[in-house]
């Protein structure tokens, strides 16, 4: 085994990667758990997919794989801090480019075969050769290959430092399947009956648009030490029932029809909280914002990012779209994230006296209409959305009028996350409002490199290669100051306008335990989940 030095555990950025199974989390003395019963979890949006590694429906389609699919280590959300799961040890030489793994020698799969070093070989072989398909693409951009050194020991190699990989590798997206799985073609795991995990939960059925069903799986023992069962989990089985209305989400809570909701509605917090409990996190990675098409000659102008930098108002959209609970941007990426650093400073101000001044200079005139035009070009703007959440339908109605107000019209593109990848992938946007949960500040060269699975790339270089090169430095405090500098280049540069940070928040009925959130804000394994 690589000893993990005190330089590797820095490379890691301060995650502590250590190759101990003994775990940090504190365990409060709690009721006897009582065990059986369906949890009825309401989700707003159907999971679309059920391959770890693949494109699917955001948070919804997360919050149900990670009941399926188990990751080589897990993230403890409340240190942050690297730990153990499938992997019992693990280290990383001095510049990150090689991570061994340990592995425990007891876990199988739902479809009965055994956790080797040859199923992480074929696991990290195929998200590489999935590419663009998989949302793990950019984790594995200088992934190398896999040596499988005995049954348990797998030694992965990349062709350049990746001080990020560790705490990427205990993703859903990075979840493991089967060895068997593996060669199921790509496109063809999506319904998930050919994709067998090691999770706590198996697929049971799911009908699009309705619900998908896990049940319990015998035998599971390999859940991370930080949660408090060591067995097979309480519940029999979770159904995960698609209700699309926040309000009839919250009512089917208050209700009692609903034991758990996702994406509780900023306007119905208040509601929830007075009848159930209110489980949350802020979110890690790049915050809700505007993102400009940069493929585009248009956006290629500073005058025009300058612009509508200052048309819109963060602090407006969050007044109308959310509640005084969601924290207005300051910076590219969350104040959870590792790495950021605060750039108000440097945020344009909202004014829309400038964003008319600077659309003047570049030669858009108002018409008639109000609307600006050049060259007998109107200035229409497509803004593309997910339609995962009411809220950024809200979010994005506002952002329009600000637009407006300064001679610049727009429309909306909404739809699936597919659908919206359908239409960002060939540049057929100008602007694009989301956001990526991530803890670790490399999320940034996620979202703004042209090693993302994302189409809007900063055409600026010197601002590509420090999204690079970030990655490649071993000292955490060193890279830290590389990641605040990467946020102020976008921010000066006028590459993206930061609106707000998200918050998720899970509604949860009072005879309901075990409800818990991941590192990155996400629905964790609810081994522990019980109904009392």
């Amino acid at each position: 085994m690589l000893a993990l030095t005190a330089a590797a555990l820095a490379l890691v950025t301060a995650l502590s990667a250590c190759g101990s199974a003994s775990g940090t989390h504190e365990k409060a003395e709690a009721a006897p758990v009582k065990d059986g019963g369906n949890l009825v979890f309401g989700v707003r949006s159907d999971p679309i997919n059920f391959n770890p590694s693949a494109f699917g429906n955001g948070n919804t389609t997360w919050n149900i794989t990670r009941q399926l699919y188990d990751s080589l280590v897990y993230q403890d959300p409340k240190t942050e801090k690297i730990e153990p799961w499938l992997a019992e040890e693990f280290s990383s030489n001095a510049d990150a480019t090689e991570f061994t793994f340990k592995l425990r020698d007891d876990v199988t799969f739902s479809d009965g075969t055994k956790l080797t070093a040859e199923t992480v070989k074929a696991n990290l072989d195929d998200v590489k050769k999935a590419g663009a398909s998989s949302v793990g693409a950019a984790y594995v951009k200088t992934y190398e290959s896999t040596q499988v050194v005995d049954e348990h020991t797998a030694v992965v190699k990349f062709s350049a430092p990746n001080a990020a990989f560790l705490s990427e590798a205990a993703t859903p997206t990075m979840g493991l399947i089967s060895d068997k799985s593996t060669q199921v073609p790509y496109e063809e795991r999506a319904n998930g009956k050919k994709v067998s995990g090691s999770g706590p939960f198996v697929l049971k059925s799911y009908t699009k648009d309705q619900s998908t069903v896990v049940t319990k799986r015998a035998g599971y023992k390999w859940a991370p030490k930080g949660f408090d069962n060591t067995g097979d989990a309480h519940l029999d089985s979770i159904e995960f029932k698609v209700i699309t209305e926040s309000a009839n989400l919250t009512g089917g809570l208050v209700s009692g029809q609903l034991d758990v909701i996702e994406s509780v509605s900023p306007n119905d917090y208040d509601t929830v909280a007075a009848s159930a409990n209110v489980v949350q996190r802020s979110n890690p990675g790049t915050v809700f914002g505007v993102y400009f098409n940069e493929k585009k000659p248009l956006f290629q102008d500073e005058l025009i990012r300058d612009a509508i930098s200052h048309a819109v108002n963060p602090a407006e959209v969050v007044k109308g779209a959310w509640n005084d609970r969601t924290k207005v941007a300051d910076s590219p990426i969350s104040h959870t994230t590792l790495g950021y650093k605060s750039q108000k400073d440097k945020l344009a101000d909202y004014d829309p006296k400038a964003a008319e001044a600077d659309l003047d200079k570049a030669g858009w005139t108002k018409g008639a209409d109000g609307i600006r035009e050049k060259d007998g070009q109107k200035l229409k703007l497509r803004i593309a959305y997910k339609n995962n959440s009411a809220v950024n339908s809200d979010s994005i109605a506002i952002i329009q009028e600000q637009l407006k107000a300064v001679g610049i019209d727009s429309e909306q593109f909404s739809g699936t996350i597919p659908e919206f990848i359908a239409v960002i992938g060939p540049g057929k946007f100008d602007l694009a409002w989301s956001n990526l949960s991530n803890v670790d500040g490399d999320v940034l060269r996620s979202q703004f490199s042209d090693e993302g699975t994302n189409n809007w790339p900063i055409q600026d270089q010197g601002i590509e290669q420090e999204l690079k090169d970030q990655l490649k430095i071993g000292d955490a405090s060193k890279r830290n100051t590389a990641l605040a500098k990467i946020q102020s280049d976008i921010i000066e540069g006028r590459h993206f306008v930061p609106v707000h940070e998200l918050t998720s928040a899970f509604g949860v009925s009072k005879n309901v335990t075990g409800i818990k959130q991941g590192a990155d804000a996400r629905l964790d394994l609810l081994i522990d989940a019980a109904k009392q």
